[in-house]
């Protein structure tokens, strides 16, 4: 498999050229994110489901788009839309990974960060295999990311100096970063998936 060096470094590659639609698509995600989370605020249970079966599907086009990218197709910008046709799945996929997620985090926090790690490739599952449902792109993420949680741990943590330097910039760092993040993962799952088929 790529280290993370190598992962970061093929995310960079994959962006050149194509980094002004890359952070309007994640500055979209955001806009979209901000007003599910305002909704869930104001009206606190369905609000929430509300927010979440918008947000699901924007989740799974937005990482769609990227792993495209990545992958070198033609990209458009209403292709970040395209999770709407797998609307109930996209819904369950990120629902059923909060509630996961939420009650490991319960217990302790590092319970909870292990969770994330384990059902992370849930959504580009379901991206790349649209007929499956969400508790089998659930349970394959778990079984792809088993001996990997470290490695994206890491990955993460690689852009934690990015991070700062963006709260610096009175955050329009963000606007780079976030699409620098979002190819990087869309990389970890390509390289992983690509290395487990093999073998």
């Amino acid at each position: 498999m790529l280290n993370n060096f190598e992962i970061r470094s093929m995310a960079r590659r994959a962006l050149k050229g194509n980094w002004l639609i890359a952070v309007l698509v994640c500055f979209i995600y955001a806009l979209v994110c901000s007003a599910g989370t305002e909704l869930g605020t104001v009206i606190p249970v369905a609000g929430f489901f509300a927010s979440m079966f918008f947000i699901g599907p924007v989740n799974l086009g937005v990482n769609g788009f990227f792993l495209s990218m990545y992958r070198g197709r033609t990209i458009r910008l209403e292709s970040i839309f395209e999770g709407f046709r797998n609307l109930l799945s996209a819904f369950l996929v990120a629902l059923i990974t909060w509630v996961f997620i939420l009650l490991w985090a319960l217990l302790l926090v590092i319970p909870g960060i292990i969770a994330a790690l384990r059902y992370s490739q849930a959504i580009y599952i379901l991206y790349d295999n649209p007929d499956i449902g969400a508790l089998e792109a659930i349970e394959r993420s778990k079984k792809m990311m088993h001996g990997y949680k470290g490695k994206l741990f890491f990955l993460y943590l690689s852009f934690f100096g990015w991070a700062l330097l963006s709260i610096l910039t009175a955050g329009i760092g963000f606007l780079w970063l976030a699409p620098y993040v979002s190819m990087s993962l869309a990389g970890f799952y390509e390289d992983l998936k690509l290395n487990q088929a093999i073998d």
